[in-house]
């Protein structure tokens, strides 16, 4: 059996998370950060769910996500309903789950073309 690499070449996937940190393709990050297909905003301020709030969701939706997934560490952590309905607000989609499961759905979705942005929540 013949086995090669098969790596991505239009979007930016999601090769392996820990405890302290993503690595995209070939690099890791050890604080929070937004991934969408073809781009990363790194070092997003926020370090724990419970921080965000309505002001935070602008610098996701300036992804144009049609959909977000929120990865809040090593465990599922719900924010406050108030930056949920700042995406509800504006007809795009949300999810909550931890690092670990949003980076599979992510990797899942963007290799369909989906337009998805995931935020993922790091230690500080």
């Amino acid at each position: 059996m013949d086995l090669s690499l098969d790596r991505p070449d239009d979007y930016l996937f999601v090769r392996r998370v820990s405890a302290h940190g993503v690595i995209v393709v070939d690099r890791e990050f050890d604080r929070s950060f937004l991934l969408a297909p073809d781009g990363v905003v790194e070092n997003w301020p926020i370090q724990a769910a419970n921080t965000l709030a309505a002001e935070h969701v602008e610098a996701i939706l300036t992804l144009k996500p049609e959909l977000v997934l929120l990865g809040t560490g090593e465990r599922q952590h719900f924010p406050a309903a108030a930056f949920l309905a700042g995406f509800l607000r504006k007809n795009v989609g949300i999810e909550v789950m931890d690092n670990a499961a949003a980076a599979r759905t992510y990797n899942l979705l963007a290799a369909e073309g989906r337009r998805v942005v995931v935020a993922f929540i790091l230690p500080a």
